[in-house]
């Protein structure tokens, strides 16, 4: 039995148990030759009695060895010690992300994306290095003083998990973030990594993980066969981009899933940056992310936020020549950045808060039923160069054999619009709005909640949806293109509702 104040290898003393799981226990050690804090993790004796674990252990502690990100916390020696193999890392003072969500509940949305996105960034060092960690939980991430997450146990639990969750003498350890194929001991792969970060976010937003049951076992077959719950219901301000993030990561077959954690990643910092625009602000761990974000996604960030100090400088100096423009803005008519004009709302009526991802393409009569869907979300962007377009009908619809097309947006739940407002650069073409709480497969599923309009370049639509009725899609519905063209455009959307 190791004793608190045993030397390790004659060199590590051991001070505290921090933690201990079926296969090791971590102490917290004194390493006098360089006096420094250490945290050392020891393998049961009985498990490195087996030759084939003893040496996947090795190989293991090699491989993570190689990992060098400030997200991974880091491997500073391994050994053995009187026939016990051990591992040190480096001591991380503070708390486990597990205890915090403990301590706090549900974090904040922006504070739960940018923790996700620095543990998939050290997930993604670990795939580069082909090392699969098998074990992503928020017991295995740190929370440094500095408010960072850092991952550890990377791939030690490899050799144990091999034979499937009911392996005799197997501890396969908690099961709340098991991914289907690893609970049925199938092949893991990083698209296992990724289940399991899915379930870690999900946790983060709702304050526990999706199922509990009697057994582990039991826990571990409602990863197989059930679906998550919604994590919009359970928190509803979740924006409708992220909850389908957590969906898509969490799809039960793999070919479903992000094919590359690195795909979640770029996903989760658009999140990110969109929440930090439309709330204006962001707190926490929420503004280092934002300050690494580069390219394209960070623009969607409000620059006060990625470049605080930069943006101070400037803001005295706009202050500065404030004065002479106080005029000429008085003069001008609402617009978005770049964009053209859009209608007024009028007096009783306010927009709804739409997130970046929340429009999508509609075409359930079509071949391929996609409709131009790389384009959807530019409607919702505030760019008046930007557009979702119908690809070119030159016979209009009725040579097609369809009776519309359509885009449709998500308000994240079901609301009580009042109103859909759309520019467009291809007036003439005959739209009606519909509404729905879910995407039924074809246009009869759909409720229509407006009159069918000829749409002139600033289109307001007026929504009647039936006594106390609410619903979260809201559809604007093709039928007819402008005269003598083959196709029409959106250049931006807006849904609006009574001010609450």
């Amino acid at each position: 039995m190791t004793v608190i104040g045993t030397l390790v290898s004659d060199r590590y003393r051991l001070e505290e148990k921090i933690g201990s799981g079926g296969m090791s226990t971590v102490y917290r050690a004194f390493d006098p030759t360089l006096e420094r804090w250490v945290a050392i993790k020891l393998m049961h004796r009985d498990i490195s009695n087996d030759p084939d674990q003893l040496e996947r252990f090795r190989r293991e502690a090699r491989a993570v060895a190689q990992l060098n990100h400030p997200h991974v916390v880091t491997v500073i020696d391994a050994g053995e010690d009187e026939g016990a193999p051990y591992i040190v890392f480096e001591y991380v003072e503070g708390e486990t992300l597990k205890e915090r969500i403990k301590r706090q509940g549900r974090l904040p949305v922006s504070e739960a994306v940018a923790y996700a996105i620095e543990i998939g960034r050290a997930l993604e060092c670990a795939h580069e290095h082909r090392l699969v960690h098998r074990d992503v939980k928020p017991q295995n991430v740190l929370i440094d003083p500095d408010g960072r997450a850092k991952v550890t146990d990377f791939g030690i639990a490899r050799s144990l998990e091999a034979h499937g969750l009911t392996a005799p003498g197997r501890v396969l350890g908690t099961t709340d973030y098991v991914s289907p194929e690893q609970a049925l001991g199938h092949d893991v792969t990083q698209e296992s990594d990724i289940y399991s970060l899915g379930v870690v976010l999900y946790e983060m937003l709702t304050g526990e993980p999706p199922f509990r049951a009697d057994s582990q076992v039991a826990v571990a077959m409602k990863h197989v066969r059930e679906p998550l719950p919604d994590v919009q219901r359970l928190r509803p301000e979740i924006s409708a981009a992220l909850a389908a993030v957590v969906e898509r990561a969490t799809a039960k077959e793999t070919q479903h899933r992000y094919a590359t954690v690195r795909e979640m990643v770029r996903d989760l910092e658009e999140v990110l940056a969109i929440e930090a625009a439309r709330t204006g602000q962001a707190t926490g761990e929420a503004t280092t992310v934002l300050r690494s974000l580069s390219g394209d996604t960070a623009d969607f960030a409000p620059a006060r936020l990625r470049h605080p100090k930069r943006m101070l400088a400037l803001t005295l100096l706009l202050l500065a020549l404030a004065g002479g423009a106080v005029a000429f803005l008085a003069t001008r008519t609402e617009k978005g950045p770049g964009a053209g004009p859009v209608v007024a709302e009028p007096p009783g009526v306010e927009r709804v808060e739409l997130g970046g991802q929340a429009a999508s393409d509609y075409d359930p009569e079509g071949d391929d039923g996609e409709e131009s869907p790389e384009a959807a979300n530019l409607v919702l962007d505030g760019q008046s160069n930007t557009a979702w377009d119908t690809e070119t009908y030159e016979a209009g619809f009725e040579g097609a054999n369809k009776s519309g097309v359509g885009l449709y947006v998500d308000a994240g739940k079901p609301i009580p619009a009042r109103r859909l407002s759309l520019v467009t650069s291809t007036p003439g073409f005959e739209a009606a709005v519909h509404a729905s709480n879910s995407v039924p497969g074809s246009i009869s599923g759909w409720r229509q909640v407006s009159g069918k309009e000829t749409v002139r370049e600033q289109q307001a639509f007026q929504l009647d949806l039936g006594q106390g009725k609410s619903f979260r899609n809201y559809l604007v519905w093709l039928t007819k293109l402008p005269p003598n063209q083959g196709k029409a455009n959106i250049e931006e959307l807006r849904l609006s509702q009574e001010k609450r």
